[in-house]
């Protein structure tokens, strides 16, 4: 890791932070995942800094070798975690794809509030958190992972998301890290 920078227009994207993802088994635990967001979010909101929170309701169409999802998904799915602290000020993007970009309304959303840079919270690393990093990057966004405010249900996906691609696209660090860069702003 090396020294990150928030730009002063930075925003909060929190990705998939809801009953039915966090419910799943992680390598770590999705409570602490959680917890840490929720106190980046609460930074955010105090410094009058944007939050976006991302749920997922669906699924992009097509084959695929890993098997469907069958039946109905529970009436809780989407619900966002109450550790959150939800705001009538967040944002709340829905998206139908692993990534926050495609098919949403995500960039119009931070271009509208000037924003240069995202930092991102969620799960899982390798799916959500990564397509949303790559899209950020490929959207000219200025690109932070809390690393330890983000979690896989695979422990090896998640490692080389975080050792291999997400320093290729923008900056890591801590969770710890950057609530000290979002309150000296």
């Amino acid at each position: 890791m090396t020294a990150t920078t928030l730009d002063p227009r930075t925003a909060l994207v929190v990705i998939d932070l809801q009953q039915g993802i966090t419910a799943l088994p992680t390598v770590h635990p999705a409570a602490e995942v959680v917890e840490r967001t929720g106190r980046l979010a609460a930074a955010f909101r105090e410094r009058g800094l944007p939050v976006v929170l991302v749920r997922v309701t669906g699924g992009a169409p097509g084959r695929t070798d890993a098997p469907a999802r069958t039946g109905e998904l529970p009436a809780d799915w989407a619900e966002l975690a109450a550790g959150l602290g939800r705001a009538d000020g967040d944002v709340v993007v829905t998206k139908q794809q692993w990534g926050a970009f495609y098919g949403t309304d995500l960039d119009l959303q931070l271009r509208r509030r000037g924003v240069t840079q995202v930092v991102l919270t969620g799960i899982a690393t390798s799916i959500g958190v990564e397509s949303t990093a790559r899209a950020a990057h490929e959207h000219g966004y200025h690109v932070t992972v809390a690393v330890d405010a983000v979690t896989d249900m695979d422990a090896e996906a998640h490692r080389n998301s975080v050792e291999r691609i997400f320093p290729r696209l923008g900056e890591t660090d801590t969770t710890e890290a950057i609530l000290k860069l979002v309150q000296s702003a």
